[in-house]
């Protein structure tokens, strides 16, 4: 405990909490000597907590250590390419310039905030189990519902951040990212930001729903909303960073040989993830940073008695929020596209379709944005065109299905864990596909819009789309990350657990929805009947949350007791598995060539990469 006591993260929140305290003094004096009120409702006023907010942002990325290179480079001194990270756990917990320490250390904060957003939704879920009042008053309902939709979209991010920091370098010979002291930066600058989000829980809470919309968002009475823009917006500059060091190192830091129609299919899908992160987050920290400033300033973006227009904020806000939809999915369907070939021993069916299709979702996924509109007093002219270009993502993604079933024809299908998460991501995203079109078209949308039929949509979307092949991913790399493998038999509990739990989860949230249960809401009629549908929903979500416990005791215990594998445990074509479990320091001791195809699983003969003699 001591040693953990004295890492750079706590270091690091100890600064934060300096900086937060030495902002919110220095703006309440200012208030003071400007003869201005400087206490409020929560000890002091929203101007205060926002600039003690943004001082605590970089008080903990200076006390924490990860700027501390760029501060001896701008004093001239001369930096190594590498440095060497501290044995043992503690590296975890400070700045590292190695991509496979950063990728664990995303993945891992991927998973707690998935904990603690599964939680609030567990919390809320009982809450919705019995017709009336429980133990939840409608704000401390409204901010649980909130933040687990927030908490839960940063977690995905995390975790999608994760698995490319960590692979991508690996999957395209690179020694390591092509900004590591950027990377590092990238990571650390996403934990002030959850702890932003967090906070907004005592001071007030956040009553809004995810989206955050005004006229409701601006409320001066909850400081709450405020730190959860602040939260996003601080969270959204790690995405941004995070995928331009990612295309720099696509494309300035290939194997030789590597050309486009080489690459892994995941590189791909990183790629586009990217470009969609990379293009379009700023919109999201634009409109919330719009709902900031008329907050503390009195400005009227959204305000109609000053000339602002809150459906505005609706176009900021989805014209990010709609591709970020792609960004939570296209790794998922990358890890797909991957696995597959492995494990039925076949080449991978239409390879360049599969890797176009990706940047066609990414393409048209900017085009779309405006069908969450459509009940919001949107020009009528403008439906039209939108409910065709909604329509159209359809054809970029049923290249992905075809070319996944058209893999599976007659293969030698082998069913070890991640392959049972792989084919389970491939049924529930098909049925978040399937829901997407009466949501699309115009006339549909107007009556499902704003019911649970939605929230069972979404969740299958993102199911299929990051948790089940998040999962496959676990448990695929896991032995290339630690060296061992872990449990079988744990982990097809957890499949054969969570698949059915979810399916009951989501068909269930669809069918009261189609029978006019509305979303975000605190409480039912008890005339609807939807009481035993919502009993029925908790048990499911209970459920969920004992397979992912499950998942974390295998993780935890399979680090330390599990079965040795340092070999290629797959028996994969992919250069990662050519090399020793774990990963050495700098990835491969000789450099490789690209002289095949990357999936020709099953031709004779056939090579991928082709290491250097030493």
């Amino acid at each position: 405990m001591k040693q953990f006591l004295s890492t750079p993260l706590m270091r690091g929140l100890l600064w934060l909490s300096a900086g937060l305290l030495a902002g919110i003094v220095l703006v309440a004096g200012i208030r003071l000597a400007m003869g201005l009120p400087a206490t409020g409702k929560y000890l002091v006023t929203e101007h205060a907590w926002v600039f003690g907010g943004f001082v605590g942002t970089m008080a903990f990325l200076v006390g924490h250590g990860v700027m501390g290179d760029w501060f001896k480079w701008w004093r001239g001194q001369e930096m190594p390419d590498h440095r060497e990270d501290p044995p043992g756990w503690v590296k975890y917990f400070g700045p590292s310039l190695d991509h496979k320490v950063i990728g664990i250390q995303y993945t891992v904060t991927g998973i707690l905030l998935l904990v603690i957003g599964g939680t609030f939704a567990l919390i809320f879920r009982t809450e919705l189990s019995f017709e009336g009042a429980q133990f939840l008053k409608p704000d401390q309902y409204n901010t649980l519902m909130s933040l687990h939709g927030m908490v839960m979209i940063v977690s995905i991010l995390l975790g999608i951040a994760g698995l490319m920091n960590y692979l991508i370098p690996l999957l395209i010979g690179a020694h390591d990212m092509a900004f590591p002291r950027l990377n590092a930066f990238s990571f650390w600058i996403a934990v002030p930001a959850a702890v932003w989000l967090i906070l907004s829980m005592p001071l007030g809470g956040v009553e809004t729903g995810w989206t955050g919309y005004p006229p409701l968002s601006v409320n001066p009475n909850k400081i709450g909303q405020q730190m959860f823009f602040l939260g996003v917006f601080v969270a959204g500059w790690s995405s941004v960073l995070g995928s331009l060091n990612l295309i720099a190192t696509v494309v300035r830091m290939r194997a030789k040989g590597m050309t486009a129609f080489r690459m892994p299919i995941f590189v791909w899908a990183a790629i586009a993830t990217s470009l969609i992160a990379l293009t379009a987050t700023q919109l999201i920290g634009l409109s919330f940073q719009m709902v900031m400033f008329q907050r503390l300033f009195g400005m009227g973006f959204f305000d109609p008695n000053k000339g602002g227009n809150p459906v505005l904020f609706q176009h900021l806000f989805w014209f990010y929020s709609h591709p970020a939809v792609y960004v939570f999915i296209l790794p998922g369907l990358g890890v797909v596209s991957e696995l597959l070939p492995v494990f039925v021993r076949k080449p991978l069916f239409g390879y360049k379709w599969i890797a176009m299709s990706s940047l066609g979702i990414a393409l048209v996924g900017f085009l779309v944005w405006a069908h969450h509109m459509f009940t919001s007093g949107m020009n009528e002219y403008l439906r039209v065109p939108f409910m065709y270009s909604t329509l159209l993502v359809a054809v970029p993604t049923g290249v992905k299905f075809f070319s996944w079933v058209a893999t599976i024809w007659k293969g030698k299908i082998d069913l070890p864990t991640p392959m049972l998460f792989v084919l389970g991501a491939i049924v529930v995203f098909l049925m978040g596909g399937l829901t997407g079109p009466p949501n699309a078209t115009v006339s549909t949308d107007l009556h499902l819009h704003d019911t649970y039929w939605i929230v069972g949509h979404f969740h299958d979307t993102l199911f299929g789309g990051f948790v089940f092949p998040f999962f496959a991913a676990l448990y695929y790399w896991f032995p290339k990350a630690t060296g061992r493998r872990m449990n079988e038999t744990l982990g097809k509990i957890h499949f054969w657990l969570m698949t059915p739990s979810f399916l009951v989860l989501s068909f269930g949230m669809m069918r009261i929805g189609l029978l006019g249960m509305r979303r975000r809401i605190f409480d039912y009629d008890p005339e609807l009947g939807f009481q035993n549908t919502h009993i029925v929903l908790t048990i499911a979500a209970f459920l969920i949350a004992l397979s992912v416990l499950i998942f974390i005791i295998n993780l935890v215990n399979s680090i330390r007791k599990g079965d040795p594998a340092t070999g290629n445990v797959w028996n994969s074509r992919s250069p990662e598995w050519q090399a020793p479990s774990p990963m050495p320091a700098h990835n491969y001791e000789t450099p490789f060539e690209v002289v095949g195809e990357p999936y020709d699983y099953g031709l004779p003969g056939s090579k991928y990469v082709q290491f250097a003699k030493k």
